[in-house]
């Protein structure tokens, strides 16, 4: 006889959310389908807005494709390895070599080992607020606890290191930092690294600095790498090729542990053995770092004035300026907006039923800013990547949409009002 038992997901996805490509962007593809043309602002994917590798990065894979059909050396190719090292010291980084780099698919990959081969039942992460979610679902997944420290918006999205300190138990292994930070746009002067780094060194805590949009930054804004910062304790720097090189597709990533590497030689052991059980990473793809990371830095020419990105960032800031509802901390670096939403103008306003209307009705998608893990409901994010024309076109949307609600919202609801309920992206 046959088992008519559903088959149920894992307790350990009960607290996990990753929204970004949840249920609204489900609901996307469902309008895609029914012929709608659908704006995308969800992901930051440069691959999909027309961005392409540079021309250095896509030789160098084809002409080392001849060596590159077995697995490597478990933490990558050597030549890939001494490139990142150099540009870490270069950037003023020490403490780290080649044998402590080690490359993935991807950060995302690396960041779910680094977390696994930290992490007993019950360690306490320090996370950011608003963070990428996936280090808050990366830190459950393997048996953690997120403790999210507040960026906050009156604070133009920087921390406050001795908020952080206060949050510090004993349970308490590791800080997060997002730097320039997914999904504000903050990139974080030296001294509030500064503080960070004091505040780790102090209680023992491993720094996660999350680095993938280092290249990206305007108006002439500094990057200060945390790990130039941090002598006395272990530092993991995550960068890949996805953003800046424009090659998300190439699945390469990469972290480098610098600072007090000698006293994390177990754990880098451990690292070392989760790598090994998943052979290597995408191997052709290795052959362009060395390209990529010694080569000319062409996200410059997309960051100045009059170049794409800059243009793309400008319209999204005149669009903001225009709006009666918006308000934005305009962004220093990466590929988000971080749009907040003035709630005495607009009565009732939610991020999520935002969102879904603005999908069903104006057909653009964007991320509401709770999926983000802050406790307020009144952001959203969106990607800076479509051109100039097509964000100031997004902006008019939103704009009308904000007309209506606050037109429907400032008089008595009508009876069967749709309303949203569950994450599933459905009325009811």
């Amino acid at each position: 006889m046959k088992s008519e038992a559903s088959i149920k997901p894992s307790d350990g996805l009960k607290n996990v959310r990753y929204e970004i490509r949840g249920a609204l962007a489900r609901r996307a593809i469902e309008l895609e389908r029914q012929g709608y043309e659908i704006i995308s602002l969800n992901i930051g994917n440069p691959g999909a807005y027309g961005f392409r590798t540079p021309e250095i990065l896509r030789l160098a894979l084809v002409q080392n494709l001849h060596q590159a059909e077995g697995y490597c050396y478990q933490k990558g190719i050597y030549p890939a390895r001494e490139a990142i090292l150099l540009q870490q010291q270069n950037r003023g980084v020490r403490g780290g070599s080649p044998e402590t780099i080690f490359i993935g698919n991807g950060t995302s990959e690396l960041i779910d080992m680094a977390l696994r081969a930290l992490l007993s039942a019950g360690d306490e992460v320090l996370v950011p607020a608003p963070d990428y979610p996936l280090w808050t679902a990366a830190v459950t997944l393997n048996g953690g606890k997120p403790v999210h420290y507040p960026c906050r918006p009156e604070n133009g999205f920087l921390p406050d290191p001795k908020e952080v300190e206060a949050l510090i138990t004993p349970r308490t292994r590791a800080l997060v930092v997002i730097n320039p930070n997914n999904p504000t746009g903050a990139v974080y002067p030296r001294e509030v690294l500064e503080g960070l780094a004091r505040v780790a060194e102090k209680h023992g805590l491993m720094v996660f600095s999350d680095e993938i949009y280092d290249g990206i930054t305007y108006e002439n804004t500094p990057f200060v790498p945390i790990a130039s910062l941090v002598n006395d304790t272990l530092c993991a720097t995550l960068s890949g090729l996805s953003k800046v090189y424009r090659a998300a597709g190439y699945r390469v990533g990469w972290v480098s542990f610098s600072g007090a590497t000698q006293r994390a030689a177990e754990y880098l052991a451990g690292v070392e053995l989760l790598m090994s059980m998943r052979m290597c990473s995408n191997v052709p793809a290795q052959y362009t770092v060395h390209s990529a990371l010694g080569g000319y830095q062409s996200i410059k020419d997309l960051t100045s004035p009059g170049g794409r990105l800059y243009e793309s960032r400008r319209a999204v800031i005149e669009g903001v300026k225009r709006s009666k509802y918006l308000t934005l901390t305009a962004p220093a670096g990466a590929l988000y907006a971080f749009i907040g939403v003035r709630e005495e103008e607009l009565p009732g306003f939610t991020d999520q039923q935002f969102a879904l209307e603005l999908l069903e009705e104006k057909h653009v998608l964007v991320t509401p800013g709770s999926a983000f893990n802050v406790p307020y409901r009144n952001h959203f994010r969106i990607t800076m990547l479509p051109d100039a024309a097509t964000i100031t076109t997004v902006f008019e949307r939103i704009e009308a949409h904000l007309d209506s609600w606050s037109a429907r919202h400032s008089q008595p609801a009508p009876a069967n009002t749709p309303r949203l309920v569950e994450a599933s992206g459905r009325f009811k």
